[in-house]
Order: C-alpha cells, then sequence, then structure tokens
C-alpha cells in the first residue's frame, strides 16, 4: 500500500485526490508510542492534530473530583485532536497510549498554510468536522436522556461495531478493556457497570469469559430495554 493509499483510509483524508494526499504526506510524520505513554495532556497548548496508524488511544477527561471519564477509544484510521485546528486553543483531553502505536501527526500551522494555498481541501475538512459535532451532540444527548444500563448497552454496541470479531458464540470483543475503563466511558461507578453486565447476562445478550466479553444478542442489546 502507498502513501496515498494509507492516507485515504484516514477518516478526514478519505475523499482527497492524489496531489491532496501528496501534500498532507508532505507535512506529516509518524511517531512510535510504547503502551502508557501520553501523547498530549489536558490544558496543554494545541498545536497539532493526529491519526493513528496503527495501535490504540483512549481520549479522556477528568472532572473536578478527580475521575475519569473516556471520550473515546480509538484505533487504526481514527483521527484526534482536529478540535484544536483553526483555533488558538488548548488540548481539551488527555491522549494516552492503550496498545504500542504508531501515529501521525500533522502540525495544525502547516496544515493551514497547505489550505490558504488550496481552498478545495477545506471544504473535505469542514465536513468531517461538522461529522464530529452531531457525534459529539449525540453524545451529549445519551448521558441526559438514557439510564446507566441503556449507556452500558449502547457503549457495547459501539465496542463491537468498533472492535468486534465475529465467532461462533457471537461477536467478541478484540479489545482489551477493564471493568473501570467501561465505566469511565458509560461515566458511571465500576458497581454499576457490572451490574449492567450480570444483567445482559442473565438475558442471555453477552457472554463473559474472564476478561472477555462476547456479544450473543447484538440486535436485541440495541433495544435494550425492549
Amino acid at each position: 500500500m502507498n502513501n496515498h493509499d494509507y492516507l485515504r483510509q484516514i477518516s478526514i483524508f478519505s475523499e482527497l485526490e492524489g496531489e491532496f494526499l501528496e501534500k498532507i504526506y508532505q507535512i506529516s510524520r509518524v511517531r512510535k508510542y510504547k503502551k502508557g505513554r501520553i501523547i498530549f495532556m489536558e490544558g496543554e497548548p494545541g498545536e497539532a492534530f493526529f491519526y493513528i496508524k496503527s495501535g490504540l488511544v483512549k481520549i479522556s477527561k477528568l472532572s473536578r473530583d478527580g475521575r475519569e471519564h473516556i471520550l473515546h477509544v480509538l484505533n487504526e484510521g481514527h483521527v484526534f485532536a482536529e478540535v484544536t485546528l483553526f483555533s488558538n486553543t488548548e488540548y481539551p483531553a488527555t491522549a494516552e497510549v492503550l496498545e504500542d502505536a504508531e501515529i501521525g501527526i500533522i502540525k495544525n500551522e502547516d496544515l493551514e498554510k497547505v489550505i490558504k494555498e488550496n481552498p478545495d481541501l477545506s471544504l473535505q475538512l469542514i465536513k468531517y468536522l461538522n461529522k464530529r459535532l452531531v457525534e459529539a451532540h449525540m453524545k451529549i444527548r445519551n448521558l441526559a436522556l438514557y439510564d446507566t444500563y441503556e449507556r452500558t448497552a449502547q457503549a457495547l454496541v459501539k465496542l463491537a461495531e468498533d472492535y468486534g470479531k465475529k465467532s461462533s458464540k457471537g461477536v467478541n470483543l478484540d479489545i482489551n478493556i477493564s471493568r473501570q475503563e467501561l465505566a469511565n466511558i458509560v461515566g458511571t461507578t465500576r458497581e454499576t457497570v457490572i451490574r449492567a453486565l450480570t444483567a445482559f447476562k442473565k438475558e442471555h445478550l453477552i457472554g463473559i469469559e474472564k476478561n472477555t466479553i462476547t456479544i450473543i444478542d447484538l440486535e436485541s442489546l440495541k433495544e435494550w430495554p425492549y
């Protein structure tokens, strides 16, 4: 796979033509990060945005009382910190590597320079940023409207869509995520998530073996409560 083909798989660049992809490639650099490394901290100057070439990255915020809330768990092809584009702002969250990763880095000032020279590129970026804004609004709505069991079900469905691997038993979540991390995604306590998982298991919606969760009935889980 050449550099252009790879960049085209990154969501924000998926509709760009070859000449634009070449310009993006020229201003990109790739860095390797070990598991547990912090890419940037919440509150640091937002100087660049990132895409994942391989590995797994957690995006999280700390509440005022020091509790972690996981906003996203991202894998290959995802983009993060794009909210700092076109604005002199700080990173609104922390990015931590969950699995050894190769991360593409593009300085905001470099991309803005390319856009000024190629205005057609801005339309693709605006479409992408608008899509992410809609997703953020949906997440806020879900926190307001749904109880913790419903949010846990939705979190499992999203993880299955992003990291699921089909097996004879259903869809295995091919991601190493603890109960506390799942609770941080849902925005609740570890104990509540465990109760929700137990309820789903009793309804034969999921199976749990050691640290592996298998979605047995994905469609019913989507409709919880039914």
